[in-house]
């Protein structure tokens, strides 16, 4: 019987491959080998020889396909495992790469093509808004300070709260809650450091104090870094952060639903 192969332009012979097992319906981890190297070699023989560098892959292609027919009519070869080697391994390991890579190129066509149906808004932002600087710069006033190691110091002054033991507290059946202003606190923080300069989180709770008042405490040295009152820094890695008060800053910085100011002579 006639095989019928119809003579169309292919990119190489691992795509003729693809087109035959698809036309026939093969399962490529199936292929008849026998019934495949007869439709590559129809269409081979009608190939025109002009190009013999086109001519020479195909060529190289069907030896291959050859020698996996005989190879086939053999016994079997059994490897180290006792399995027995399938000759057509490699071939369809090497058409199941070809497959990935030629339907990689038509998504990055299409992708080509519906980018250029695409028309980019030039940038239209009014120059007051490009000119605009913030009052405090938040990446010059963190510097190298991160919110990991602020959350570190945080705990590590959490850890040493709780490994203090408090030998009168200790013998109460019940601990009373503490309760904990955040104006009080955002106070304290003020004049300890309008008073001491230059310091560091822990140096502001060498005082004992409760696991609430830590807390807070650390929430206001957050909303007051926020806000551009205080400036922190730290010299080395997992050194202490140091924390210092910027000049001509107040507790108004932080608005009025963080604090309220009922008294002057806080501003610094």
């Amino acid at each position: 019987m006639a095989i019928t192969v119809e003579l169309q332009a292919f990119d190489g012979p691992l795509d003729l491959l693809l087109h035959l097992i698809d036309k026939n319906k093969i399962n490529i981890f199936d292929i008849p080998i026998m019934e495949i190297t007869e439709q590559y070699l129809a269409y081979v023989r009608q190939m025109p020889a002009e190009d013999l560098n086109v001519m020479s892959e195909f060529m190289v292609m069907a030896a291959e396909l050859i020698a996996i027919k005989c190879r086939m009519l053999l016994p079997p070869e059994i490897n180290e495992e006792g399995e027995a080697i399938d000759p057509r391994e490699d071939l369809v390991q090497q058409l199941l790469e070809y497959k990935i890579y030629k339907y990689m190129s038509y998504e990055l066509r299409d992708r080509m093509e519906g980018a250029s149906r695409i028309l980019y808004k030039k940038d239209t932002t009014p120059d007051s808004v490009l000119r605009y600087k913030p009052e405090v710069d938040p990446g010059e006033l963190l510097a190298d300070t991160t919110l990991k190691k602020l959350h570190d110091i945080f705990f590590s002054v959490m850890k040493r709260q709780t490994d203090k033991l408090d030998p009168v507290r200790s013998k109460f059946g019940t601990i009373e809650k503490e309760e904990v202003h955040m104006k009080e606190r955002l106070t304290y923080i003020f004049d300890y450091a309008r008073n001491g300069g230059r310091f560091s989180f822990r140096e502001l709770l060498e005082k004992k104090h409760g696991r609430m008042t830590v807390v807070v405490t650390f929430l206001g040295v957050l909303e007051m870094i926020k806000a551009g009152i205080l400036r922190v820094s730290q010299e080395e890695t997992d050194g202490d952060i140091m924390m210092t008060l910027v000049r001509g800053t107040d507790l108004s910085l932080l608005g009025e639903d963080i604090y309220e100011e009922e008294s002057e002579g806080n501003g610094a």
